[in-house]
């Protein structure tokens, strides 16, 4: 008897332990969660080419420091964030698939329209709008660069067929600008440098464009080759392996240097013209993966916070000048359902 009473003061005893335990451990986990802090070890950000990757490597380095310091403001604290470049649109968007990226910066609506149930939207950026904003291809090719306005911010921009200074894109430019419509003999006898087939500006919506005027698609232009940046294009362009190059708006501001410092040419504006002008894009969006176990709701809330509180600093703006992005503003999913639209059209086409 005095076996079984001692058994079962000491059954009491570890349950009472046990249950004091229990609720020690469940208080913890309230002042951890109350407290509002959370640690990671890396935040993956994989940005998109649509620059020279060296100038965006550059540009973006202090972006590392920054964003860690506008975490913290968030209440989430990352040891080490690392910043990488990928070699195009979809090797990012992959990234994003895998979870080897947590974050994608700077992606088109078009990449995200493929990615899309892999990744989310939390942010989509703001730029200050164009002097120049005509439906008409001519109203662009009066010879003066296309100017950023300081007062005027826009979340869409266009993508524009710009015709190059060979024989070819001369052609092309002299009959839109006698207001000539163009035919698609006429562009099916250009050389195209395109950007990946997941790039809004560079490839989905000038086949919006051809399919809209004159009832082609991209994939059925006989000469085409793929750029793995818009640098490369414009390099292209000026030397003359390409006729017809498109981009978006306001890339001819961004390598007006570059056409005569390094393509060797004497001025991009009137050497250039614009020869078909797409209907509006909506603009980049800041994509998280939803195969990162690191993306839970503070993170993503942290994240939109951060970034957006990053570029009203003097040397946030800095790093995001490199995409002329302005600032950023929250968005969804859905606010890109046109360029998911669009690329189900291209899926159509392609099966054509």
């Amino acid at each position: 008897m005095k076996a079984k009473k001692l058994f079962a003061t000491s059954m009491v005893a570890f349950a009472a332990a046990a249950l004091l335990i229990g609720c020690g451990s469940k208080e913890s986990k309230t002042k951890e969660s109350d407290s509002g802090s959370k640690a990671l070890d890396e935040l993956n950000v994989m940005f998109v080419p649509s620059k020279n990757p060296d100038d965006i490597v550059a540009a973006t380095k202090p972006l590392s420091g920054l964003l860690q310091e506008e975490l913290k403001k968030e209440g989430v604290e990352v040891k080490n964030v690392k910043i990488s470049v990928g070699t195009d649109f979809q090797a990012v968007g992959e990234a994003l698939s895998s979870g080897s990226a947590d974050v994608g910066y700077g992606v088109p609506g078009g990449t995200y329209a493929v990615y899309k149930d892999e990744t989310e939207v939390i942010l989509t950026a703001t730029r200050a709008g164009l002097n120049k904003d005509s439906d008409k291809a001519k109203d662009w090719n009066d010879g003066k660069p296309t100017e950023k306005l300081t007062d005027k911010v826009a979340k869409s921009y266009r993508s524009l067929l710009i015709a190059g200074p060979s024989a070819k894109g001369q052609e092309l430019a002299k009959k839109v600008n006698a207001g000539e419509d163009l035919t698609w003999d006429d562009l099916n006898g250009a050389n195209w440098g395109l950007a990946a087939p997941t790039s809004s500006a560079g490839y989905i919506y000038p086949s919006l464009w051809l399919n809209d005027n004159v009832k082609h698609n991209i994939t059925e232009l006989k000469s085409t080759v793929q750029n793995d940046s818009y640098g490369s294009g414009f390099a292209r362009l000026a030397s003359g392996q390409i006729d017809v190059l498109p981009v978006y708006a306001d890339a001819r501001s961004d390598f007006a240097d570059a056409w005569t410092k390094e393509y060797g040419k004497k001025d991009i504006w009137t050497e250039t013209n614009v020869i078909g002008v797409t209907v509006p894009i909506y603009n980049d969006a800041i994509l998280v993966s939803k195969k990162s176990d690191k993306m839970d709701d503070k993170v993503k809330e942290a994240l939109q916070n951060a970034l957006i509180n990053m570029a009203k600093t003097d040397e946030g703006k800095k790093v995001i000048a490199v995409y002329s992005h302005s600032g950023y503003e929250k968005a969804t999913d859905s606010d890109y359902d046109t360029e998911v639209k669009a690329q189900e059209l291209m899926k159509s086409q392609t099966k054509k």
